[in-house]
């Protein structure tokens, strides 16, 4: 009985730690994903102290205790390949038929295509053409920020924000950098500002579709060629 109690003990510790390490995986993936989009964003600068974006970003995944060793071969991956990179979206339908586009910046397309298309089809989706999901959204520019206040809404209307939703305002796509340059010089501590697709209506699905859906989400944004996904559901 002993035995078999120590044995327990070691198999619930272990079960314990795959968890957690599965867990914090996950974040360094996603905080891997923000450093990509930081770089893009800045136009390609791996360089923190000259690329403001990628500042924030690196700082986040600090906040997280993301390695320097991670940080650092992500940088150097990005600048090794950047010559080759493109950029683009792949188009298609989740569970459900959920419309679903993934940014992608990869030196492969064929490659890349593949690996989402193979997500789509574990999750009962597929991967379409292009526009067959593309009209159903609208690029803007978002920019989110820490600790916006009700009497701040006021003042950032009257700046030309068209919305706001929590800590996200959105703006016109085509205004971005100014927008998010005036923002900051009035103050307001900038987080991420970045293009975005916003489906112009979002689609009602059951409790057990929306699942899969985020599942599926999880699983693309494991693809270290993977910058975002956007989903006909809106904000999940």
């Amino acid at each position: 009985m002993i035995a078999m109690s120590g044995h327990s003990k070691w198999a619930n510790i272990k079960v314990k730690k795959g968890a957690e390490d599965k867990k914090r995986s996950a974040i360094f993936t996603k905080m891997a994903r923000v450093i990509r989009v930081a770089v893009k964003t800045g136009g390609g600068n791996t360089d923190p102290v000259t690329n403001s974006y990628l500042r924030t970003a690196i700082e986040k995944a600090r906040e997280v205790n993301m390695p320097k060793d991670n940080i650092e071969r992500i940088l150097a991956r990005f600048d090794s390949a950047k010559e080759s990179l493109k950029s683009f979206y792949l188009e298609g339908f989740g569970s459900g038929g959920v419309p679903i586009i993934v940014e992608v910046e990869s030196d492969n397309k064929i490659r890349t295509s593949n690996e989402v298309r193979l997500i789509l089809n574990k999750y009962g989706g597929s991967l379409a053409g292009n526009n067959s999901v593309m009209f159903q959204f609208d690029k803007i520019g978002r920019i989110e920020v820490s600790g916006i206040l009700e009497k701040d809404w006021e003042k950032l209307v009257e700046m030309g924000v068209w919305n706001i939703n929590g800590n996200f305002i959105e703006v016109a796509f085509e205004d971005l950098g100014e927008m998010t340059d005036k923002i900051k010089q009035e103050g307001f501590e900038i987080i991420d500002s970045k293009p975005f697709l916003k489906v112009k209506m979002a689609m009602e699905v059951g409790e057990s579709v929306k699942n899969q859906v985020i599942e599926l989400i999880s699983e693309i944004e494991e693809n270290e060629d993977v910058v975002e996904v956007f989903t006909g559901l809106g904000e999940l």
